[in-house]
């Protein structure tokens, strides 16, 4: 889609849920700049989840300037990482392992559950369905490892038992970018969260 909020020539264009949290996130801004009160928020994000075509989202951000910046202009872009069909919201190795990898859209809430087993997730080539996730990790003798692209923010705050929550991205804070944070317990086990596999250079003979 364009770089416009809502495309105002496509009004009949069925929205996706991207473009419903668009919308979201722009009443979420207006809110916080003063433009519109708790009650206004609750009505018109009660409208936009109801939402079904982009001629009834367009009038809930038509009155809005953010910023300084009409609502005609560019506000947020689409981001290639978010939409699509969620998948699986668990991932459960007990005595066992679990690999979930590929061009897969991760839900707004992700469990993972090791006990005894293993658990990988690579979110790599990953979309997601909202700006922010959270994967829930518990892990009881036993290990899960995260990877996580480069380009999407990372929090982690899991506590360890006996165990430990290792963040070993490097500190990001990309403006527009999806949220992945990574929470839960750890027992005896070990929580990895990590960067993209890298290429590994040829050595010159």
């Amino acid at each position: 889609m364009s770089d416009e909020l809502v495309p105002a020539d496509q009004s009949n264009l069925r929205a996706s849920d991207a473009d419903r949290e668009r919308v979201a996130q722009v009443l979420h801004k207006a809110t916080a700049e003063g433009r519109l009160d708790i009650h206004e928020l609750d009505e018109r994000l009660a409208a936009v989840y109801a939402a079904k075509t982009y001629g009834e989202l367009a009038p809930l951000t038509a009155d809005l300037v953010l910023s300084g910046v009409p609502q005609a202009q560019p506000v947020m872009p689409v981001n290639s990482r978010i939409g699509g069909v969620p998948g699986s919201s668990v991932s459960i190795g007990v005595m066992s392992g679990v690999d979930r990898k590929g061009d897969w859209v991760v839900p707004r809430m992700h469990t993972a559950v090791a006990i005894m087993g293993g658990v990988s997730i690579d979110l790599t080539a990953a979309r997601f369905e909202a700006m922010e996730t959270t994967i829930s990790v518990f892990a009881f003798w036993g290990g899960v490892d995260i990877r996580v692209p480069d380009d999407v923010n990372v929090r982690v705050d899991g506590f360890g038992l006996m165990g430990a929550f290792e963040n070993r991205t490097t500190a990001r804070n990309i403006p527009g970018a999806p949220t992945v944070r990574i929470t839960g317990l750890a027992i005896m086990a070990g929580v990895d969260v990590k960067g993209p596999k890298r290429k590994k250079r040829k050595e010159i003979e």
